[in-house]
């Protein structure tokens, strides 16, 4: 079963439960309209299965369903988004 996406606005991140543990992709909102999205963590035995990209996928979408832009600070999103150009124009 895939696990779902949430987005948790109060505690900046979006997550999916694992199980007993978590993956994460964390932001921080520098301006508004601009979300800076600064760490992604994805538990060991969970890794290798695309979770960090459905984590990155969801957060991007986020900001254009908003018309926000976002700062790739996380690696793992820098990454994602060379992958997927269709998100470079939402990038500052």
């Amino acid at each position: 079963m895939e696990p779902n996406i949430i987005h948790d606005e109060n505690d900046l991140r979006f997550y999916a439960d694992l199980g007993e543990d978590q993956a994460e992709l964390t932001y921080t909102y520098p301006e508004d309209g601009v979300m800076d999205f600064d760490h992604t963590f994805v538990p060991e035995k969970s890794r290798g299965k695309g979770m960090a990209d459905k984590l990155v996928k969801a957060g991007l979408d986020y900001v254009r369903e908003k018309n926000y832009k976002f700062i790739p600070s996380c690696p793992v999103v820098e990454a994602y988004a060379k992958r997927h150009p269709e998100y470079n124009d939402l990038m500052t």
